[in-house]
């Protein structure tokens, strides 16, 4: 009995040897081999093989190459800007705020400033009267404004480069109703100067706003004319 278990024993040992190693592979019996030259031939065409996107609808994209760097934008042609007109003392001012500036980057030209009339309501005895003669206006649809420290308090109607152009509008206001404006001399032809820079980069603006700011006597930086 011991000796028919053992060739029992010896002849399962070689069974499974030759099931392990392909030996039986001819009857149709051992395991699948991962390996084996036929599963390759059974592959279609491997090298095509393409990834798809997640969303099934092509060619995943391959990334794109690295781009240059945009050269950065040009700077913009200097601007020629100019300021005024000022008088003696706000020139002063601006000289000693624009000696900050490079040499030869700006100047101070003298310009004639030309006489000035304007088209006055008052003076008025008190605010009250004031008061009066604005709702007047407002009701003959008639603009106004301050006519300026020495003529307070009083109103503006219009302010003109020549005495003959004030005239006209007197005139004009006398048709809508307005009584009792007059036409005043508001500046004589007085010598000024303007403010002059020639070529300002784009860079340069910020810091030249900076500096000349508090001089500019709240004129602004214009392009010249």
């Amino acid at each position: 009995m011991l000796r028919l278990a053992f060739m029992v024993l010896l002849l399962a040992n070689a069974g499974y040897y030759a099931w392990s190693h392909g030996l039986l592979q001819g009857w149709g019996l051992g395991p699948a081999s991962e390996s084996e030259p036929q599963r390759l031939e059974q592959q279609i065409e491997p090298q095509n093989l393409r990834l798809l996107s997640p969303e099934g609808q092509g060619p995943a994209p391959t990334a794109a190459p690295a781009r240059a760097a945009d050269a950065a934008a040009p700077d913009e042609p200097p601007a020629c800007l100019q300021a005024g007109v000022f008088d003696a003392r706000q020139a002063e001012a601006l000289r000693q705020a624009a000696a900050q500036l490079p040499a030869g980057s700006w100047s101070l030209e003298p310009v004639q400033a030309a006489g000035r009339w304007m088209v006055y309501l008052g003076r008025f005895p008190d605010e009250e009267a004031l008061a009066r003669k604005r709702a007047e206006l407002r009701a003959l649809k008639v603009d106004y404004d301050r006519p300026g420290a020495a003529l307070e308090p009083g109103l503006s109607l219009g302010r003109y480069s020549t005495e003959e152009g004030a005239q006209r509008a007197l005139g004009q206001l006398a048709g809508q109703g307005v009584r009792k404006a007059r036409v005043v001399q508001e500046r004589t032809d007085t010598p000024g100067y303007t403010l002059r820079l020639p070529a300002v980069s784009g860079a340069q603006r910020a810091h030249i706003d900076a500096t000349l700011q508090p001089a500019l006597a709240g004129k602004a930086l214009r392009p010249c004319g």
